[in-house]
């Protein structure tokens, strides 16, 4: 009997540690995009969202466990549990392809920098003058992204969808497509750089402002403690030098007054 107490006992215990450990930790969703989150020369991710996320869920006492996730099934992964939250460079005003506003799907956190979508094109390329000169044309950009919809925003196009934004690019670079839709902050760090060297963003047919925030379920109520806690990132300093640090200082929000409620 006593035997039999002590297994029960230790069963107990286990199953104790597990629930608190899952309690403890949340999972974010990511992809790799540099300035974001992408991994350095010794495999380490880092970014600034990377660094954000540690810093926000280190306040509030949880480990973070990054998991590397296909964007176009973001959704699918928040919804199962797969992934607690999706913090990526997620444009939050705007809509996915089928029309539907993303903020109807799931809860944002603050907006927490601007971005915009950009187009890209090979430098040997024929100038682009206008949208007409597009027509015809393959695009590439990310499946599911803003991206994505951006690009099908253009008459005649022949969009071509891929996993990754740095996988339009190569496309591109390899000239299977005439063109892709990336993020600004992304077309920044990558083109006329090292193995994109060939590559140059078209200004001229930038979207209008976007917003980075990052994307609860429905009903989370990690989504009012995250805010709180980058708030008192922004007061203290924190947000502008990670900002100064991967080279956004010029979109990085740094002021929330006008979003705390």
């Amino acid at each position: 009997m006593k035997k039999i107490l002590a297994v029960l006992l230790c069963l107990v215990m286990v199953f104790s540690f597990a629930a608190c450990g899952k309690d403890d930790t949340v999972v974010v969703g990511y992809t790799i995009y540099e300035p974001m989150n992408y991994l350095d020369e010794n495999g380490d991710l880092i970014g600034f969202d990377t660094e954000l996320a540690e810093k926000v869920f280190e306040n509030l006492g949880m480990e973070v466990v990054f998991k590397e996730i296909q964007w176009e099934n973001k959704y699918t992964d928040l919804a199962s549990g797969t992934i607690d939250c999706i913090w990526n460079g997620f444009t939050a005003n705007s809509k996915d392809d089928d029309g539907i506003e993303r903020s109807e799907k799931v809860d944002f956190s603050y907006n927490y920098m601007m971005n915009k979508q950009v187009v890209v094109v090979h430098k040997d390329a024929d100038s682009i003058n206008g949208s007409e000169d597009l027509n015809g044309k393959i695009g590439a950009a990310e499946s599911g992204s803003a991206g994505e919809t951006y690009a099908k925003d253009f008459k005649g196009i022949v969009f071509k969808g891929v996993t990754k934004q740095t996988d339009a690019l190569l496309e591109v670079l390899s000239k299977t497509a005439a063109f892709a839709v990336v993020d600004e902050q992304l077309a920044k760090k990558y083109c006329g750089q090292g193995d994109y060297d060939k590559l140059q963003y078209v200004p001229e047919f930038s979207s209008d402002a976007e917003y980075y925030a990052i994307g609860f379920e429905k009903g989370s109520e990690l989504t009012e403690k995250v805010n709180a806690e980058i708030v008192k990132l922004a007061e203290d300093g924190t947000i502008a030098k990670l900002a100064k640090k991967y080279g956004v200082e010029n979109t990085a929000i740094v002021d929330y007054a006008d979003q705390v409620k």
